[in-house]
């Protein structure tokens, strides 16, 4: 299979496409058909521009508040100029490169439907610019969820009008030298054009998809992890037996204790007789707590994946009807609850990690107290679990919903917003943070684990012990833990689970 390009027309993309686009670092295309409708689309837009007394929003009107003000027809150049320009009033930190690429692309796919009115070379631009490299500085606030991601949107946009800065292979520079430098002129939007770029929901979307991107990952390998930790805690597998998870049959549940089984399968400590009935819900509970968080991660996925597959401009331009019509398919409330979910999923995937963490260093089961030699001389493992509680802890308060709150703008025009950019932004935080606290307990267990010697793991589990090794020593003294848990974290963003 070639990974070149992502072809982009009304056909619908998966996520294994959206994966791959990162992955492969491929370029995108629209087709032939997409370019058609495209043409068919503005020409239909330029034919009701022949009626100067018809007014359609944000075609030759104002916007927001100043909907029922007409523009005349050889200001419409300058009404979009404005828009872009005046709506560039992000802030806080930079959008990180791969979701910019998303954002750019999801853009590309939104226009390429032939609903938004915009002309051709709009889109041959934005699609240069990304197969270019040229990748717009963009912030990460400003946007109410609500009216299309305005403010970054705006600056994604700024681009096309030779204004802003952008990325350039890796260089930030104003948009003006990027251009220079390629011999790039400007482009002048045409009516209607200003509004498709930043109307939609593209930076709640790219940053969810990113974040489920991630969250995949994690879910992987919080089981695989949780797998080495019950090993480590010397834990009874009863608990994972087929029989219990087909009495109470959530899919998630039941692949989990399956991926569980599998990962112990071959382990010499998982066999050998127990002196427990039960261990801790943390462990036990494997099966029902992780399975809940992949339930949830596949309803919010299938809900994100129809979001890339839909227009959310507005107004929308429907030639074959002989309409145009202004509605609300910008309002990123589907987005925004399903991003307060998945922060409170994955939230879950940390909590019962960090009490792995705790229980692996609590002196019990035949392991030393904070899992090191000469405890007291040395503190050990004592504080890397302070700081996954203290992980948890802001997640706890990072998984307040955003979609519960609304402020009004425009002159209230615009008086019911759905936050969805705060629940994207504070979901990438969080992801990021169960990535730290699935790093601790990875270098809590190799830690148990060694203390277990003679006895062994499953031989898929040492494998993975014996790889971590390189990076990370066993602990035999005090040193400075903090290389450790980044080295721990950079090992579970690269491992390839695609081998379990």
């Amino acid at each position: 299979m070639s990974y070149n390009y992502l072809p982009l027309d009304n056909k619908p993309l998966n996520f294994q496409q959206i994966k791959d686009l990162l992955d492969f670092n491929q370029q995108v295309s629209i087709t032939f058909d997409a370019h058609e409708r495209i043409l068919a689309c503005r020409n239909f837009v330029d034919d009701k521009m022949k009626d100067s007394e018809a007014k359609y929003y944000g075609v030759n009107t104002g916007f927001g508040y100043l909907q029922n003000v007409q523009i005349s027809n050889n200001e419409i150049e300058q009404l979009q100029y404005n828009l872009i320009v005046s709506h560039s009033c992000g802030l806080g930190e930079e959008v990180p490169e791969p979701i910019v690429k998303l954002m750019m692309m999801l853009k590309i796919k939104q226009l390429s439907y032939g609903y938004s009115g915009v002309h051709i070379n709009t889109v041959i631009r934005l699609m240069d610019m990304y197969n270019q490299e040229i990748y717009p500085v963009i912030y990460t606030q400003g946007s109410l969820g609500a009216s299309g991601d305005l403010a970054p949107l705006s600056h994604m946009s700024l681009p096309l009008l030779g204004l802003g800065e952008v990325n350039f292979k890796g260089k930030r520079m104003p948009t003006a030298e990027a251009l220079t430098t390629i011999n790039w002129d400007p482009i002048h939007l045409q009516s209607k054009e200003g509004l498709a770029l930043i109307n939609g929901t593209q930076f709640m979307n790219a940053y969810g998809l990113f974040c489920l991107k991630k969250a995949e990952h994690l879910l992987k390998m919080a089981d695989l992890i949780a797998a080495l930790s019950i090993d480590a805690f010397d834990c009874v597998t009863e608990p994972f037996h087929k029989a219990i998870h087909s009495i109470r049959s959530h899919q998630g549940q039941v692949d989990t204790a399956g991926n569980i089984r599998n990962y112990l399968n071959g382990s010499s400590i998982a066999a050998q007789p127990k002196s427990q009935v039960q261990d801790p819900y943390s462990f036990r509970c494997i099966p029902q707590v992780h399975g809940a968080s992949k339930d949830a991660f596949k309803h919010i996925l299938s809900v994100f994946m129809q979001e890339v597959n839909s227009v959310t401009d507005n107004p929308n331009v429907f030639p074959e009807l002989d309409l145009i019509l202004s509605g609300g398919n910008f309002h990123g409330q589907p987005l925004a609850i399903n991003l307060d979910y998945l922060c409170i999923a994955m939230s879950e995937i940390a909590s019962i990690s960090e009490r792995r963490t705790y229980q692996l260093i609590s002196g019990q089961r035949n392991l030393p107290l904070f899992l090191v030699k000469n405890a007291g001389l040395n503190s050990g493992f004592m504080i890397p679990q302070y700081t996954a509680a203290g992980i948890v802890s802001e997640n706890k308060q990072l998984c307040t919903p955003a979609s519960v709150d609304s402020i009004s703008s425009s002159n209230n025009q615009e008086d019911h917003v759905s936050m969805g950019a705060n629940a994207a932004t504070k979901c990438f935080r969080l992801l990021q943070n169960v990535e730290k606290v699935l790093g601790i307990e990875l270098m809590t267990a190799a830690q148990a684990l060694d203390f277990r010697r003679p006895a062994t793991s499953s031989p898929l589990l040492e494998s993975m012990v014996k790889e971590f090794r390189e990076i990370v020593a066993f602990n035999d003294a005090d040193r400075i833990l903090h290389t450790d848990m980044v080295n721990s974290i950079n090992f579970i963003a690269r491992y390839e689970t695609g081998k379990l």
